[in-house]
């Protein structure tokens, strides 16, 4: 699946998951709930996956941890603030230059209408 329409379908579970619950919660609930829906729509989904860094052709466990990785191809940051700041679109690059994935979805649930919340990073 192209990631264009892997993160259309990223993006209606959130919408999904946003309506359901609604802005104010703690940002692990609002990733639980979108792996589980990502899950159920039978998508191959890794929670919290490592990330390591290779330097000098050493690879180092530095606690990087991606949110969401769907069909190992996309990049899925969830957020519950205020606003997003640029360090969390740097962020999102630096998962994406790690990991070798193109495309990635910063997607902020503490917001009222979910569509003003979500963010495409392209590398």
């Amino acid at each position: 699946m192209i990631e264009n329409k892997l993160s259309k379908k990223v993006i209606g579970y959130a919408i999904e998951v946003h309506k359901s619950l609604g802005p104010g919660l703690l940002e692990s609930a609002y990733k639980e709930c979108l792996f589980y829906k990502l899950n159920q729509g039978g998508l191959f989904v890794e929670k919290e996956k490592p990330l390591p860094l290779v330097f000098e052709g050493v690879k180092l466990e530095c606690g990087y941890r991606v949110d969401l990785l769907v069909e190992k191809q996309l990049i899925v940051e969830v957020k519950a603030v205020e606003t997003l700041a640029d360090i969390h679109m740097a962020q999102v690059l630096t998962y994406l230059r790690l990991s070798g994935c193109r495309l990635g979805l910063l997607i902020n649930f503490n917001v009222v209408l979910l569509k003003n919340g979500i963010k495409r990073v392209i590398l």
